[in-house]
Parts: C-alpha cells; structure tokens; sequence
C-alpha cells in the first residue's frame, strides 16, 4: 500500500491502515525537499510498483484531481479504522477513509475519496458525495445529504433531512437548519451563507 501525499493527515492514515493490516511501503509526494516520510520512502511519482494507494491530502479540490487521473488504473481500497461503529447495511466507496471512533448508522451511503473525521457521526440514511470531507466530530443527523467535494466543519450539526450542495464549505461548530446550496461558504447557529466560491 502507498499513500499519495506526505501530509499530517498522512500520518493518521498511516496509522489506520496498519491496524487494518495493510503494510506501507512508500509515499508519493511532489515536494522535491520531502526525502523520508516516518521512515519510508518518498516517491516523486506514482510507478508501475504502485498496486494501490490512499490519497492522503486534505484538500477535497486534490483529491478528485488525482482520483480521477488514476481512475482504473490503480486499486483505491476504503479503509476504515478498528474503532469506528459501521453498520453492515452500509456502502462505502473506494479511497474513502473512516477515522478512530466515527460512526456510521443504518442505510447511509459514503461515496468515493471522502474523509470521515476522527469521532463523526452519521446517522441513517444519509448520503455523502464523492470527496466530501466530514471533519472531526461533525454531527449529522438521519437523511442528511452532503454534495460531491463539500466540506463539514469540525463540530457542525445537521439536523435531519438536511441537504447541503456541491463543492461548498460549512465552517467549524456551525448548526444547520436549512438547506445550504451549491458552491458557497456558510457559518454560524444558525448556519447562513456568507459568500460564494469562484
């Protein structure tokens, strides 16, 4: 297994997918300075010895960009940490990464390349696009729909049958009680948008 991106989040992904069996052989990282990630190599390029990886970058924009380049090319397993809560009626998608002590709840489908935080919380039904990023102890609540590459702040609360656009950013703590769209940033208790995103 690799990781692509020799970041802090790098770090905890390392960590996760050791517990879940996989062993690491290297990173990949453009930064021509980064010579050694924990003791492993670094690659400035992915190789044909590249069997499967886990985007390890935080920025969802990245993600996508190297997900879709590598799009069957290389195996992206989820992989999901030990103490994490999963119901078994759920779908995972490919390069997704579920955090120490998330919980995931009944009929909820997580896409592609997303990031479930250390200690979130989704509950039933929700659906969660490709490349979001649900951030540290996030609450979401039943049939709560988060669009493709948005980001839920750390802390924030949905309530049920919430449904937040694409590409948007909650910020940190915020609770929502109404729908948010497309393409915006939104804060606060009540969450309000408060500007677009070119």
């Amino acid at each position: 297994m690799y990781l692509y991106g020799g970041s802090g989040h790098a770090r905890v992904i390392r960590d996760i997918i050791e517990a879940c069996g996989y062993t690491l052989e290297g990173v990949i990282d453009i930064n021509p300075n980064l010579l050694d990630f924990m003791g492993f190599p670094v690659f400035p390029d992915v190789t044909d010895d590249v069997r499967q990886m886990i985007i390890s970058i935080g920025s969802n924009k990245i993600r996508q960009r190297i997900g879709e380049q590598y799009k069957g090319k290389i195996e992206f397993p989820a992989v999901v940490h030990p103490s994490a809560i999963v119901s078994p009626h759920i779908e995972i998608g490919e390069g997704t990464v579920v955090m120490q002590g998330a919980i995931l709840q009944s009929s909820t489908r997580i896409g592609r390349h997303c990031i479930i935080n250390t200690g979130a919380s989704i509950d039933h039904e929700c659906q969660i696009g490709d490349y979001a990023h649900i951030s540290p102890h996030a609450t979401l609540c039943g049939n709560v729909h988060v669009g493709e590459g948005t980001w839920v702040g750390a802390g924030s609360v949905a309530i049920p049958g919430i449904r937040i656009g694409r590409w948007s950013v909650i910020g940190a703590g915020s609770v929502i009680v109404r729908d948010i769209p497309d393409g915006v940033v939104a804060y606060g208790n009540p969450c309000r948008v408060v500007k677009e995103i070119l």
